[in-house]
């Protein structure tokens, strides 16, 4: 998985009826733009140290 700030990251729920996660990565943490990320989760405060798993997928933003 690859990412760069400004993606989005949605963490598919991983039970029946959870509902995914949706989130602005705002650091990358590791080498290449690998993980882990500093994601800002929507309707939760902060940010958030983040290790995706199999559930998880990114959206690259438009460059323009």
């Amino acid at each position: 998985m690859r990412a760069q700030a400004g993606d989005e990251i949605v963490a598919h729920g991983n039970k029946v009826g959870q509902a995914d996660r949706v989130g602005r990565i705002v650091e990358v943490r590791g080498a290449d733009g690998s993980p882990p990320y500093m994601v800002e989760w929507t309707g939760s405060p902060g940010t958030h140290l983040y290790f995706p798993g199999g559930d998880a997928e990114v959206h690259h933003h438009a460059d323009g």
